[in-house]
């Protein structure tokens, strides 16, 4: 499968939260994700590895009891099934990868 870029709009996830799911395999996805400044994702887990890169903006990760801030150019992997949250401190662009396949964000 080959993504290439378009006009296609993102889909909102949350109020804040946008996305867009940019190609999938068996067993991985990737994902755009624009998040507004002010926006929060609560506390939450799930089955999925989740690997990111932060292309632009400034958030925090908060994780168990830990505040972990991230700027463009920074990177993580979440093992799945750990709680976590993000507070966007400004309009960032993140892209990242799940595995297995997020299939609730596909189309």
């Amino acid at each position: 499968m080959f993504y290439k870029k378009d006009n296609t709009p993102h889909k909102t996830a949350r109020e804040g939260v946008h996305f867009k799911t940019l190609v999938h395999g068996q067993n991985t996805s990737l994902h755009e994700f624009r998040l507004d400044s002010g926006s929060v994702i609560p506390i939450h887990s799930h089955p999925h590895e989740q690997t990111g890169y932060m292309v632009s903006g400034r958030m925090h990760f908060v994780l168990q009891d830990r505040k972990i801030f991230v700027e463009r150019g920074d990177s993580w992997c979440i093992p799945g099934n750990m709680e976590h949250g993000v507070e966007v401190m400004e309009d960032s662009v993140v892209i990242e990868v799940f595995s297995p396949v997020r299939k609730e964000y596909l189309d």
